[in-house]
């Protein structure tokens, strides 16, 4: 289960386990609710994220691209072991900014 909080302009989204099957599906509707509500500046937050796969990584790109249309990013925060070398081999993680914590990560947007 997902969640999200507000910090200022920025949203927050942590929770779950991992991205992947029916997750990839409730985090869509999440953050395309934020999009719809014309919020671009977004901090995923991966701490208790296990696992992303390929759809994860899919919607990861596409709410990224999302965001910059619209003027902001989704950035991300706490990743673990295995996301960062998931990322990493896939070369995704190089169209990210990943901050080692949400605070720094929302502290980002306005610097």
């Amino acid at each position: 289960m997902f969640e999200q909080k507000c910090q200022g302009a920025v949203d927050v989204i942590s929770g779950g386990d991992r991205i992947s099957g029916e997750h990839v599906e409730e985090l869509a509707a999440l953050l395309e609710a934020r999009l719809d509500r014309g919020q671009p500046q977004i901090v995923l937050d991966l701490q208790s994220i296990a696992l992303i796969d390929s759809s994860g990584l899919e919607l990861l790109l596409d709410v990224q691209e999302k965001c910059q249309r619209m003027g902001g990013a989704l950035k991300l925060a706490n990743l673990g072991v295995l996301c960062r070398e998931v990322l990493k081999a896939t070369g995704v993680g190089a169209r990210f900014e990943i901050f080692r914590d949400a605070g720094g990560a929302v502290r980002s947007f306005v610097q």
